[in-house]
């Protein structure tokens, strides 16, 4: 049976000056790329504020996160099937207005839950942006994909970066319905683009046959019924596993159960049914599926790192949002300069050395967190999260390159949605994974400790001492404070502190293992006879 994987003949890469049409679709996907990702990632700074002005409490108001990204994440591996279906160039516009209309409703929301309910339709709007833009710039550049992704790399990194220190600034200076208010001019320039630029799949040549199939198919219900249901009550468990004490949850369980019976399901309805909604063939090609692997671990590392370092800076360093969220600015700047750079290098380079330069340089970044402690300053955050960066820049790009280098026409769009799919997996697993092992470690860190808190310990009762003295000297001054009382929080504070730091160690050590064992999935990746003349997905 014939498959949507269809894959380009090797073509002669265009000149390198690149054309009008092809700068306006660039700058189109990346506006509308930059669109998702900032809201992504603008909105959790506003999430205290929100609490207050809602009336809401932090299980409820983090539906407003939850929500959105449950979404997102249904729609992303189904987006090149909708763009194809009903036209890519009408599919895309309406996402970017959609994605508009309701961040006004947001912004206007009186209520918590009217506020979740068109989040929930916003990120189904987003899970359309990301994937489809990715293959607009890919195919802007035929022959080149280490540039298209350079381009679209540049965007994913840099956009997460700016979206917390500009949710602070509105937030702050104009509260917070300003974050989703911004998206109006932006979005609506980006829809005014799309609608003159962006055009539909060209249904001619060797993707006339597989265009015309997806379009006049009868639409897969049952496949669609079972990703919903699947994928969504997978991101729920991940989302809100830790917060529902996982599996003590019946909601979690049954969540659980839904997804265990739904997804392996899809995958056998997809793999039978003569017109899939997502064409799980596609994954014959070992690029895509060692990339999707390799993906999910960047994923994993990047959301880990992004969820961890904030808390460390603010516990321990005592650093406040704008601060905290600075810290990765350099990094991501580093990465940013660099894309270009080693896009350029892969074309007719085999790009696995890069990637193993990459997994080298981010394992290293990694090593670099296991030995902090209560006394380490923001110079000890810097260098690793610019190494970090370096490692990004030399992975996201070859990985993309290979993948989505080796598709052309529809398949591509789907290419594109599963990788995606599979970052965003990766990192919502990677942060519920080692949050909860976090929590368990720094409590059992916490047990170990507690044990040398005692008076017949020489270190603490040096410690106590000294403190005590102190203690004693500011009751006197201020009164109406047991200095026995103060010196028992000191202690207990004390020690919660330097648990904290013992678990984070823990928890970096535990990702640089992790990530070192991405590296495997490289040695199963085909070498491309050249980067740009993509090789037989089949």
């Amino acid at each position: 049976m014939s498959t949507a994987a269809s894959v380009a003949k090797t073509e002669t890469p265009p000149p390198s000056g690149l054309s009008r049409a092809a700068l306006m679709i660039v700058l189109t996907a990346g506006l509308a790329s930059l669109l998702e990702i900032v809201d992504t990632s603008i909105v959790n700074v506003a999430i205290p504020t929100m609490m207050g002005n809602l009336g809401a409490t932090l299980d409820e108001i983090g539906w407003v996160v939850t929500g959105y990204i449950i979404s997102n994440a249904i729609v992303l591996p189904i987006s090149g099937w909708l763009g194809t279906r009903f036209g890519r160039q009408k599919y895309y516009t309406t996402c970017i207005l959609l994605f508009v209309l309701t961040s006004v409703a947001c912004g206007l929301a009186p209520n918590l839950w009217t506020l979740v309910v068109f989040r929930i339709i916003q990120g189904a709007a987003g899970g359309a942006l990301l994937p489809t833009s990715q293959a607009l710039i890919q195919e802007a550049f035929p022959g080149r994909s280490g540039l298209g992704s350079a381009l679209y790399g540049m965007v994913v990194i840099i956009g997460p970066t700016i979206g917390p220190p500009l949710g602070g600034y509105l937030t702050d200076h104009f509260g917070w319905r300003m974050i989703f208010n911004i998206n109006i001019p932006l979005g609506l320039l980006a829809a005014f683009m799309s609608s003159l630029y962006i055009k539909d799949h060209a249904a001619e040549g060797e993707h006339a046959a597989a265009h015309h199939k997806m379009r006049t198919a009868p639409v897969d219900t049952v496949g669609l019924s079972l990703l919903i249901a699947g994928v969504g009550c997978l991101q729920y468990i991940l989302e809100r596993g830790r917060a529902d004490d996982w599996f003590s949850s019946h909601v979690i369980l049954a969540c659980s159960l839904i997804a265990a019976v739904c997804l392996p399901a899809f995958v056998w309805w997809e793999l039978t049914h003569e017109h899939p909604i997502m064409d799980l063939r596609l994954f014959k090609s070992s690029g895509l599926m060692n990339g999707a692997i390799m993906m999910a671990c960047v994923g994993g590392m990047l959301y880990g790192l992004i969820f961890f370092i904030p808390i460390f800076a603010s516990t321990i360093m005592g650093m406040d949002a704008g601060q905290t969220g600075n810290l990765f600015v350099p990094g991501a700047l580093v990465a940013g300069f660099m894309m270009p750079v080693i896009g350029s290098q892969l074309q007719n380079r085999d790009p696995r050395p890069f990637m193993v330069w990459g997994i080298v340089s981010v394992t290293f970044a990694l090593f670099l967190l296991t030995n902090f402690s209560a006394q380490s300053t923001y110079w000890d955050l810097f260098w690793p999260l610019l190494i970090r960066g370096l490692g990004m820049a030399a992975l996201f790009i070859p990985i993309n390159a290979v993948v989505l280098g080796g598709f052309r026409g529809p398949a591509l769009g789907q290419a594109a949605g599963i990788l995606n799919l599979s970052r965003q997996l990766g990192g919502s697993l990677g942060i519920a994974v080692l949050s909860t092992m976090f929590s368990n470690a720094s409590d059992n860190a916490y047990e170990h400790l507690r044990q040398y808190v005692s008076p017949l310990t020489m270190g603490f009762n040096q410690w106590a001492q000294g403190t005590k003295a102190l203690m004693y000297r500011f009751s006197n001054e201020v009164g109406m404070t047991d200095p026995n009382s103060l010196l028992a929080k000191a202690a207990y504070f004390r020690v919660k502190k330097q648990a904290f730091v013992m678990a984070f160690d823990q928890m970096a050590w535990i990702m640089v293992i992790g990530f070192a064992l991405a590296a495997i999935p490289i040695y199963f990746m085909k070498k491309p006879p050249q980067m740009g003349n993509p090789s037989d997905a089949h």
